[in-house]
């Protein structure tokens, strides 16, 4: 019996997933983020951007060989089947990657390890997590955040929120759900209360 426990972190766009991976890291808790791993993906003439740019199209990678982001979310989220046929490529490579990252983790003898996931259900990879949080928000919310962080119209925004899963199924297949309607300090009360519950468990 293993004497870690893996935690998936994951929630809708712009609800705040990013802030709470924060909070477990100011608590010393290993977090894998599963976006920097698609970075690390989407380098070089890898055989995962190959494989995106012969179904999305050769110019979403720009002639200095850097992948055009906007570009390939403008297709990617245009609709729910674009969006499944892209996690469908990149994936695999991804849960290659966290398990090699997993295998490092552990060697450090940690009892809570955090995969920060957006697309954690969709990856399957909700199957080898002992605990699931989410974390959701109210829709405007997260437009907002989302336009701001990213830079994008409100439309583009609506767009993005559509080709994702509904704020119910986050509620149904999670462990623990955290709401990000308002201040940090309120947030932060709801992750205090989560990662105490946590730490009960595994000891």
């Amino acid at each position: 019996m293993k004497k870690y426990k893996i935690v998936g972190l994951t929630g809708q766009s712009g609800a705040g997933k990013s802030t709470v991976a924060a909070l477990f890291e100011k608590n010393n808790v290993r977090v894998i983020n599963a976006d920097l791993l698609v970075q690390r993906l989407y380098r070089g003439n890898s055989i995962c951007l190959k494989t995106v740019s012969s179904v999305f199209g050769a110019d979403i990678v720009n002639p200095d060989g850097v992948l055009n982001r906007e570009l390939l979310a403008q297709r990617a989220f245009s609709s729910k089947d674009n969006t499944r046929l892209l996690n469908s490529i990149v994936h695999p490579f991804v849960m290659s990657c966290f398990l090699d990252e997993l295998k490092t983790a552990v060697s450090e003898n940690p009892d809570i390890i955090v995969y920060d996931a957006p697309q954690l259900f969709e990856s399957n990879a909700d199957l080898i997590c002992d605990f699931i949080v989410s974390v959701v928000a109210d829709k405007d919310n997260r437009i907002k955040r989302i336009c701001a962080r990213d830079k994008i119209t409100r439309q583009q925004a609506i767009m993005r929120l559509n080709a994702q899963l509904s704020e119910d199924f986050f509620r149904r297949n999670s462990d623990f759900i955290i709401e990000n309607n308002g201040s940090l300090d309120i947030l932060k009360t709801q992750f205090d209360s989560i990662f105490k519950k946590l730490q009960i468990v595994q000891r």
